[in-house]
């Protein structure tokens, strides 16, 4: 490992020793009985133990205007001293089907004196100070928060936090038992950024250089996707250059695009510099922990067409705790939106999370082989901003020949921010990449994404770009169809194949939409027609109408549109499989421009005074946005 910087304290502690000598000395010689001969050696010994201490600072590694630079910066920090205190507890993450109990990290706190002025809550609203933020004084308080809008995490405690602070070792047990080659591909790590705190992009170096083996981390490139901030510019130089004086084996290369070109193109450029032979494509925003490259590069030395992740545990934007994250495989809806989900049954029959696992996808943070990564097309550069560029190299990858696994010996702490700056409405961005990689990789499901993003399949109102080189791409390589990988590589995905409608549902008649009403409850309503989420209704040839959006997955259950029972004039809206269990009629009979009768009990769906209701049928009309299929 590279030498850690030496620290001001260390400095104390050689001026302690020095002085301590003199004073050793002087005290020897304040005794009369001490003849010359004594004397005489009592200054050849200090002699000798002023030469030691002159040595002893010269091996503490002080290098001229360098280290007298760092010393500096050190004394100017205005930091304040930081404490960690162990919280274990138990948290589920959002949206995960059965995901395990995560741990948190030890809780990081700013100090303050015994018996400290408690100070008023400035931005009570805040999210960044919902869990944190005790006891600092306003201008604190003012500065936390400029510089969480600034950079959508606690950007003010990173500040304060010592850029090598210990994470806590989150692998399963049996990793740490596990030994690794020597003989490992060379690593070159991308970090890529956007306007990122100097200190989070500093302390993401500075545990890729302590704790990646000097013999394989071969080079790091800096990504600046255009940044505007100024202390991304001289001083990261600055640090850059100090890294480097004490990392003269390491590779360090800046990569700066001229203008915001996106996610997946800065990823592009930082695999374009790279010369290493694996290389792993990293947000800036994280901290590697122990043995981190060892276990991915092993993976891909084994099979050079497999793209690995690492267990991203996640570090709160509010605190940056580090929370535990077990292993899951990373994967996606049909607005492709990443989310975690457990592995393949097959993979729980090994009873050994330790292994790697298969995966539909990967989150983002990534490590493949250079040359395969090249081959197969590394990332498709024409997606704008955010999102998608994950989903698509997941897809690719599994069609193409290779295939995708998640490490679970392989840890990386990951901030998780509450907004990003960059964009604060991804969903234009995201739709737009979406349906650019439904055109080039879904084949005849391509319409799925926008059913997901309520979209018309015509004329949906979003310039994808020229996809013409990456479908010649797909034809050179002779990837598989994506029906396969819905069939082999993604069973879980509801392919969606029997929707014949889909958009907002109005009453002709009444001039109103069929909607989902108050959340939680099982009352659909009668409301304005606005077309948003709640709104959203999908019909399909089994008779089922679902309203209020539908599950991509097929262990999730949809909420049909009920006729609760013959003594009940108000319909309902329930889980599917719920309602068949209780005898609920889940199943209509639909025209465009015709009623609406449910099956069972051969009554209608109308409105009444603005009410809606289960009758004996009038004739009312029924209108869906978009039509699939014909029906």
């Amino acid at each position: 490992m590279r030498a850690a910087w030496i620290n001001r304290p260390a400095l104390l502690l050689a001026g302690i020793a020095l002085v301590f000598n003199v004073g050793m000395f002087l005290k020897e010689g304040t005794y009369p009985e001490l003849d010359a001969t004594r004397g005489t050696k009592s200054l050849s010994e200090l002699d000798t133990r002023l030469s030691n201490m002159y040595k002893m600072l010269e091996d503490f590694g002080l290098k001229q205007d360098a280290m007298l630079k760092m010393l500096e910066n050190d004394r100017n920090r205005s930091g304040k001293a930081v404490e960690a205190k162990q919280q274990p507890q138990g948290q589920k993450q959002p949206e995960q089907k059965e995901q395990p109990e995560q741990k948190e990290q030890p809780e990081t706190k700013i100090q303050k004196a015994p018996g400290a002025v408690k100070y008023k809550k400035l931005f009570p609203d805040s999210a960044l100070f919902k869990q944190w933020g005790e006891n600092l004084s306003e201008d604190e308080q003012r500065e936390a928060e400029d510089l969480f809008q600034k950079y959508g995490y606690n950007a003010f405690l990173s500040d304060r936090l010592p850029l090598d602070r210990v994470l806590q070792d989150t692998r399963d047990p049996r990793c740490v038992k596990k030994t690794y080659s020597k003989d490992l591909p060379s690593l070159g790590v991308v970090l890529i950024y956007l306007n990122e705190a100097l200190s989070v992009i500093k302390r993401a170096l500075r545990s890729i250089i302590d704790r990646t083996p000097e013999n394989i981390l071969k080079e790091i490139i800096l990504v600046d996707d255009s940044s505007s901030h100024e202390d991304l510019k001289g001083d990261l130089d600055q640090h850059v250059k100090l890294l480097e004086m004490e990392n003269p084996t390491l590779l360090i290369t800046r990569v700066r695009h001229s203008a915001q070109r996106g996610l997946a193109y800065a990823r592009v450029s930082g695999w374009g510099a790279a010369t290493a032979d694996v290389v792993a494509i990293l947000d800036a925003h994280i901290e590697v922990h122990e043995m981190w490259a060892e276990p991915l590069l092993t993976q891909i030395k084994a099979d050079r067409t497999v793209v690995v992740s690492p267990v991203l545990d996640k570090v709160n934007f509010h605190d940056l705790k580090v929370i535990q994250y077990h292993p899951s495989a990373h994967a996606f809806d049909w607005a492709l939106w990443c989310m975690y989900e457990r592995f393949r049954p097959e993979y729980y029959k090994l009873n050994d999370s330790s292994l790697p696992g298969k995966s539909p996808s990967v989150m983002g943070i990534l490590v493949a082989d250079r040359t395969f990564l090249g081959e197969i097309g590394v990332l498709d550069d024409g997606m704008k901003v955010y999102g998608g560029e994950n989903v698509e190299l997941g897809i690719r990858v599994w069609t193409c020949g290779g295939s995708v696994e998640v490490v679970p010996c392989s840890k990386i702490a990951h901030i998780e921010r509450n907004h990003k700056p960059y964009m604060l409405d991804l969903s234009p961005a995201m739709k737009r990449n979406t349906l650019r990689v439904a055109e080039i990789w879904m084949d005849e499901y391509k319409h799925n994404v926008n059913l997901a993003w309520n979209l018309p399949f015509k004329n949906h109102g979003f310039d994808i770009g020229d996809v013409s080189e990456r479908k010649k791409l797909r034809e050179r390589l002779d990837c598989k169809p994506f029906k396969w990988y819905l069939e082999n590589v993604y069973p879980e995905l509801d392919p969606w194949d029997n929707i014949l409608a889909y958009g907002g549902m109005k009453n002709l008649d009444a001039n109103m939409c069929l909607d989902q009403g108050p959340v939680p409850g099982h009352r659909p309503i009668a409301f304005h027609c606005h077309y948003y989420g709640p709104q959203f209704t999908y019909y399909r040839t089994t008779g089922e109408l679902y309203i209020g959006g539908i599950k991509s997955h097929k262990y999730n259950d949809n909420r049909c549109l009920t006729d609760v029972g013959e003594t009940e004039t108000e319909p309902g809206l329930y889980d599917c499989k719920e309602a068949i269990q209780k005898g609920m009629g889940i199943y209509w009979d639909f025209n465009q421009g015709k009623e609406l009768k449910n099956r069972q009990t051969k009554r209608c769906l109308e409105i009444k005074d603005a009410k809606l209701l289960i009758q004996e049928c009038s004739g009312q009309r029924w209108k869906v946005q978009s039509i699939i299929k014909a029906f």
